[in-house]
């Protein structure tokens, strides 16, 4: 079902005040030719009912030529911002900045928010974004899960389907999703819930088993048979299987940088009102994925990137791999148990 303007216009201004714009600010809604239309132009009202000072800057799309997928984040990091120091500047000039370009992973995106500019994503279809507004709970369930990470020394991943994984933690900083940009120097993505870590340089070690029915991002499918993933000394070094695996193996293949086989960030899903059915209830190219990415109790690891973290793997292949049924502990605290979240995080 479509979402009126009218309805999108409501939804956009509880958004902008949660995240604290006031009157006089500078918003830049940034776009390319490829943008959501009604994203951008119902924010640049909202936020100029708000009483900010609004400026639309379009550049144009990149890296379709090198990248196997339509999907914004099937080759990441490498932006129109590279070259573009008026562009750039623009954006360091911003009080917030609402992107509907995809800046994510570039050395571009990590600048402008070191200056102090808040930076909110918004791909998802409107029809996603308006069923999961930020909430006050949801800030507190992620918060509370980015307390438990960012004390914790290890994380171990668990399930009946054969996954046994370890990492240690404490090298990167931890990441929060909550959909909210609401301090200097935040990115955030609405729709967005959960909290993750980088785990430490070479620490990562074990076995991932994707089950059937587990999502493959930015593929955009459920898995259609089991993939078993190794990793050693936080690298991916065998991709067993049949079809699904081969296919994973050809994906991350094409882009021929090791650096793309790197354990990046793992976490756990914390939004209730983000569904693993979703998937296959759109199109796949009309979204970005992020209920597969949030539903309560995932398991979402991903390779790839780390300069997200301050670190400088900042290669173009991404994956996101949520899984179901597993049981995620903390230092041998369960966080997660066969795919359910454990109090007191879950609210």
């Amino acid at each position: 079902m479509a979402i009126s303007d009218a309805h999108f216009l409501r939804g956009w201004k509880e958004v902008l005040t949660a995240c604290k714009l006031k009157p006089g600010e500078q918003v830049t809604v940034l776009t390319g030719d490829d943008s959501n239309r009604q994203i951008a132009y119902i924010a640049k009202l909202a936020a100029s009912d708000l009483g900010a000072v609004v400026t639309e800057l379009n550049l144009p799309v990149m890296n379709g030529e090198k990248a196997l997928s339509p999907d914004k984040s099937g080759y990441v990091g490498k932006t129109a911002l590279e070259l573009n120091s008026a562009a750039l500047a623009c954006l360091k000039a911003s009080d917030l900045v609402i992107d509907t370009l995809q800046l994510l992973f570039s050395k571009e995106q990590e600048e402008v928010l070191k200056g102090g500019t808040r930076m909110l994503l918004a791909v998802e279809p409107p029809e996603i974004m308006m069923r999961q507004i930020p909430r006050p709970e949801d800030k507190l369930r992620v918060l509370a899960a980015a307390k438990k990470i960012g004390q914790a020394k290890e994380m171990h991943v668990t399930s009946a389907a054969g996954t046994d994984f370890r990492c240690r933690l404490g090298q990167y900083p931890v990441l929060t999703q909550y959909g909210l940009a609401d301090e200097p120097g935040r990115w955030d993505h609405w729709p967005s819930c959960f909290s993750a870590r980088w785990p430490d340089e070479g620490s990562a070690e074990g076995t991932i088993v994707i089950d059937e029915g587990d999502i493959i991002l930015p593929f955009k499918h459920y898995a259609r048979e089991q993939v078993f993933v190794t990793i050693e000394k936080g690298m991916i070094v065998d991709i067993k299987g049949r079809t699904e695996a081969e296919f994973m193996r050809k994906f991350m293949e094409s882009f021929n940088d090791p650096r793309a086989y790197a354990m990046a960030h793992v976490g756990w899903g914390l939004e209730n009102r983000a569904h693993w059915t979703v998937l296959g209830l759109y199109n796949p190219q009309s979204q970005l994925g992020m209920d597969a990415r949030s539903f309560a109790g995932n398991f979402l690891w991903s390779s790839g990137p780390n300069t997200e973290a301050g670190g400088d793997r900042d290669t173009p292949c991404h994956l996101d791999i949520p899984l179901r049924n597993c049981s995620v502990s903390l230092d041998g605290e369960a966080m997660t148990i066969d795919g359910v979240v454990q109090p007191p995080d879950q609210k």
